[in-house]
């Protein structure tokens, strides 16, 4: 069989290095390369078009996606997966904030439909008890998913995000970081926070994946494993995770967040019901762990 050369777009993450540079290669195919920077901005071409046949992709997109029968599929590889808890910000200026206190509040986030927002937002719901829909939500950007309508006050063209918390026109932002002295974390101690959550929940919030285009998965099943088994050895070859391992390869390592997102996604309206794990993937992807 010819040689395939895929269109591919991953981010610059430690652990794809040796395929980036092509230091690790298949015998199957060839991984063409193209630069997003940042990679975020691949996913909406990649639902809308099926741009490119390997792309890393944000997994509520992905949920999205799915919900409105995208010809893509899921392999169970994480590119990108963090605690939460330290993209929250407010200014102080205005006074003390924490994460109960946003009911009400002007809060400023890139989409209404990131992976970020969607994992804080749920993590404002499930364990600090906040009804997001008391939330005045500011967006600055279209969902990637087309078809999604998005219903929340859509910031003036010319408006940055971190520049209207300084200015005092939002309350807080989510899926922000920033080193200003002006700014405060939401989650007064981050990384306390994320610990006491990993501890209760036994989950590392994974935030980048990596789809195919559903006709590669189709016509050539055995490139679609090829992908993922090279993949996962430059993730062994860079070495042993961390503990907790904050990119899991493979369905079971992917049960737990996938599931909670799945819910986090659902309770937020993002997705019209609940899909179970083994219903991300497909004949082929299924079985990669």
């Amino acid at each position: 069989m010819d040689r395939l050369k895929l269109k591919a777009v991953l981010g610059n993450h430690p652990h794809v290095q040796a395929v980036k540079s092509g230091a690790l290669r298949s015998d199957l195919f060839d991984l063409d390369f193209i630069t997003y920077t940042p990679t975020n901005t691949a996913f909406k071409p990649m639902v809308r078009e099926q741009a490119f046949d390997v792309c890393e992709m944000a997994i509520v997109t992905y949920l999205m996606a799915k919900a409105h029968g995208k010809p893509l599929v899921l392999l169970p590889a994480t590119m990108l997966g963090r605690f939460q808890h330290s993209y929250a910000l407010y200014n102080p200026t205005k006074g003390t904030l924490g994460p109960s206190d946003l009911e009400g509040k002007r809060v400023g986030i890139r989409s209404f439909t990131t992976t970020t927002g969607a994992w804080i937002r749920g993590i404002l719901a499930n364990d600090y008890g906040v009804n997001l829909d008391k939330i005045r939500w500011v967006t600055f950007e279209d969902p990637h998913v087309a078809e999604y309508v998005d219903t929340t006050e859509r910031a003036p063209k010319d408006k940055k995000i971190l520049q209207m918390l300084l200015d005092g026109e939002l309350d807080a932002v989510l899926g922000e970081i920033s080193d200003n002295p002006e700014l405060k974390p939401l989650f007064p101690d981050p990384a306390a926070e994320a610990a006491k959550w990993y501890a209760k929940r036994g989950v590392v919030p994974v935030n980048h994946l990596v789809v195919v285009t559903e006709q590669l998965a189709r016509t050539r099943p055995e490139i679609v494993a090829g992908v993922y088994d090279l993949l996962k050895q430059d993730k062994v070859q860079v070495g042993p995770a961390a503990a907790p391992d904050l990119v899991p390869f493979g369905i079971e390592a992917n049960r737990k967040p996938l599931e909670l997102i799945v819910d986090y996604a659902f309770q937020q309206a993002l997705i019209p019901r609940r899909y179970a794990v083994e219903e991300l993937f497909d004949e082929t992807t299924r079985g990669l762990n």
